[in-house]
């Protein structure tokens, strides 16, 4: 079973999405491992794993695979890892926009971005108490209610994002261009970068491909049978040509390879083993 939702009112500010898997875990794994691509969304995710199996991630130009902890938190990125796990697991998460991270964790986005790092080491032992409350949790249902609710009295009772954090985010998506957005803003160039980095993770340029990339995405699966052509248009790319090369740098596939797998999860691309 997998469950998403939007959070209440009061957490749509900072939180994006909200999901639950509940996978049938008992007994040991059999089968080949479940191995694929994450791709990119330019978002941080909070995890809290309830299955003791291992799972393994590793960066495209990585040596060695590491183990993740049963707590973390996956930094914005700008390019796809490899997750490999020996059978489903049961999780719950939340996606978060732009700005709570400073919020959440009390540091910024991008002491976080292009890695996974465990819970504990931000939230010490309350990580492993919410844990634990999740794993004594039988549903889904239940576990993404009390999950919400952890968060909630984690974060201040505001009514928006800091100010800065939203005056950087409307600059950069309404501005023609970065530079526009940065003679906007009043800021130097440098300052302009290093504060969109501390809220969001990424540099804004960046920030722009990955989005691009995730509209590109939701294109293609909300019409399976759209040109190319046209999805690379309606997404802001300048030809297909420019469509097809950030795409295979962002998913390690192209379009087409992408679009025949099918994946059942937009940023899940199954790979073979």
């Amino acid at each position: 079973m997998f469950l998403q939702r939007t959070p209440a009112a009061p957490l749509r500010l900072f939180i994006a999405r909200l999901w639950a898997s509940d996978a049938a875990c008992d007994g040991p794994a059999t089968g080949p491992a479940l191995s694929e691509r994450v791709l990119p969304t330019g978002l941080m995710h909070v995890v809290v794993r309830l299955t003791d199996r291992p799972l393994y991630v590793r960066d495209p130009n990585a040596a060695a695979r590491l183990a993740v902890p049963p707590c973390l938190v996956g930094g914005a990125r700008s390019d796809f890892y490899s997750r490999e796990s020996a059978a489903p697991s049961s999780s719950v998460g939340a996606v978060l926009w732009p700005g709570a991270a400073v919020l959440l964790f009390g540091i910024g986005a991008d002491e976080l971005a292009q890695r996974h790092t465990s819970l504990q080491d931000l939230w010490g032992s309350h990580a492993d108490r919410l844990r634990a409350e999740l794993c004594e949790l039988r549903t889904a249902e239940a576990r993404l209610a009390r999950f919400e609710a952890r968060l909630g009295e984690r974060l201040p009772l505001l009514r928006g994002l800091h100010p800065e954090a939203a005056n950087l985010m409307r600059w950069v998506h309404m501005a023609p261009s970065v530079g526009a957005a940065v003679r906007e803003s009043g800021l130097s160039h440098r300052a302009f970068i290093a504060h969109f980095r501390r809220h969001v993770g990424l540099a804004p340029k960046t920030w722009l491909q990955v989005r691009r990339f995730q509209r590109a995405l939701h294109a293609m699966r909300l019409d399976p049978a759209a040109p190319l052509a046209d999805v690379a248009a309606a997404a802001g790319y300048s030809d297909q040509s420019h469509f097809g090369r950030e795409f295979m740098a962002l998913a390690g596939a192209t379009p087409a390879g992408y679009r025949r797998r099918s994946p059942s999860e937009a940023n899940h691309l199954p790979v073979a083993t």
